[in-house]
């Protein structure tokens, strides 16, 4: 998908589920649903998909140098490349690419808005009032109603590949599984670009879990504000992914042990806070392992995909007959006969355990209407040297991230 327009003018201007009730705050941890739109996956989407994977990684990259003073170490072996610009429970939603979304409330009085639930990120950012046709769809966050917000007089700006957004930046209280985030950082979206359109993005926004110092505003992000007022029991979060209607939650400040089997559970240090980022001890496929061991992992709900770069995919994928390539720029996506296809899907081993993706979730769907290739789980991109481990492996484990202890743990679902 293209741009339609320029944000210079956005630019230019910065220098100048809806309907569900409102939370009750609590102090016990909370569950929120996910929800989950199901559409059709196709190549063209997926491709779009990794672009804007791209720029996400580049974008927080950059705002951990501005923050911390120094380089990502992840960022370091791309650095030369040329770069191509593009416990409360809540129920979670997902759309087309696995875009898992839940709601919270805003302001005083609180409205409700949809947010996706991304670890691969720090911001939070909503459709303003002010925003234009662009944000057409979507509930508009209007600081003016609010009796909490302070306008922090910054303007903000973020680049998803060929998706972006621009605006302002508030302070307002934000409810989320119960819990109140009191005077959190949110983006005030002037303009959303046509990859934000209700059509093609369900929720009304976006909030970044992962740590401070990728945020490009640079705030607290929504659940380190939490933290950092103490009410959680614990300071993790848990998270299962489901394509199965219902079956996905956020779990703020504990973990749901009714949903994974606690013999299981392994935990594997944060390498460097920042993203979530941990050691991936292999990847293997059939039991033979494929690619350098001991790699660094990034696990972001916010990618439907396992990525990585074009020598550990085709490792990857070489040998397995009948396999095809599409290649887009710096990036390839995979397919293969769909009779075949569940049995090349990877077993990934963190803390020593290794956990293994389900045909179902390796297996994205045909290649086009009427096809007997199928799109692999897997992807190649010239601007990663890490494993992003997305989606299509997250919904085969419960997932912890304990920000106190600084680790993620995976276990096996129940």
């Amino acid at each position: 998908m293209k741009l339609a327009h320029s944000f210079t003018y956005i630019l230019a201007l910065l220098s100048l589920v809806a309907g569900s009730p409102i939370q009750q705050l609590n102090t016990h941890a909370s569950r929120l649903p996910l929800e989950r739109r199901n559409n059709q996956v196709s190549v063209e989407s997926l491709q779009a998909h990794l672009k804007q994977v791209a720029a996400k990684y580049r974008r927080g990259f950059a705002a951990y140098e501005a923050n911390k003073g120094h380089a990502h170490p992840l960022s370091i072996p791309s650095s030369s490349k040329t770069m191509k610009r593009g416990a409360g429970n809540v129920p979670l939603m997902s759309q087309d690419v696995d875009l898992w979304y839940a709601s919270i409330d805003v302001g005083t009085p609180a409205k409700t808005f949809t947010v996706s639930i991304d670890t691969g990120s720090a911001d939070l950012f909503l459709p303003s009032v002010n925003c234009g046709d662009s944000c057409d769809g979507h509930n508009r966050y209007d600081p003016s109603k609010s009796s909490t917000a302070v306008d922090l007089h910054k303007p903000f700006y973020l680049s998803f590949g060929e998706g972006e957004v621009a605006g302002e930046q508030f302070a307002d209280n934000v409810v989320i599984g119960g819990y109140e985030a009191k005077g959190q950082t949110l983006g005030a979206a002037l303009a959303y670009s046509p990859d934000f359109s209700s059509g093609n993005f369900t929720p009304d926004g976006l909030a970044g879990f992962a740590f401070g110092s990728i945020s490009d505003y640079p705030a607290p992000p929504l659940f380190q504000t939490l933290v950092d007022s103490r009410q959680l029991q614990e300071d993790v979060f848990g998270v299962k992914l489901s394509a199965a209607p219902g079956a996905s939650e956020l779990y703020i400040g504990g973990t749901n042990t009714a949903l994974y089997q606690q013999d299981t559970l392994t935990y594997t240090p944060v390498i460097k806070p920042g993203y979530w980022e941990v050691k991936l001890d292999q990847i293997s496929r059939a039991g033979v392992p494929v690619g350098k061991p001991e790699a660094s992992s990034i696990i972001d709900t916010g990618t439907t995909l396992i990525v990585a770069n074009m020598n550990d995919t085709a490792s990857y994928f070489s040998g397995i007959a009948n396999v095809t390539s599409t290649v887009d720029e710096s990036q390839v996506i995979y397919s293969m006969p769909c009779d075949i296809i569940e049995k090349y899907a990877p077993t990934l081993t963190f803390g020593g355990h290794p956990f293994t993706v389900s045909g179902d979730t390796f297996n994205l769907g045909p290649v086009e209407a009427g096809s007997s290739d199928c799109v692999a789980g897997i992807a190649g991109s010239d601007d990663v040297d890490f494993w992003v481990v997305g989606d299509v492996f997250l919904q085969n484990v419960y997932s912890i991230f304990d920000m106190c202890k600084l680790r993620v743990g995976f276990a096996e679902l129940a």
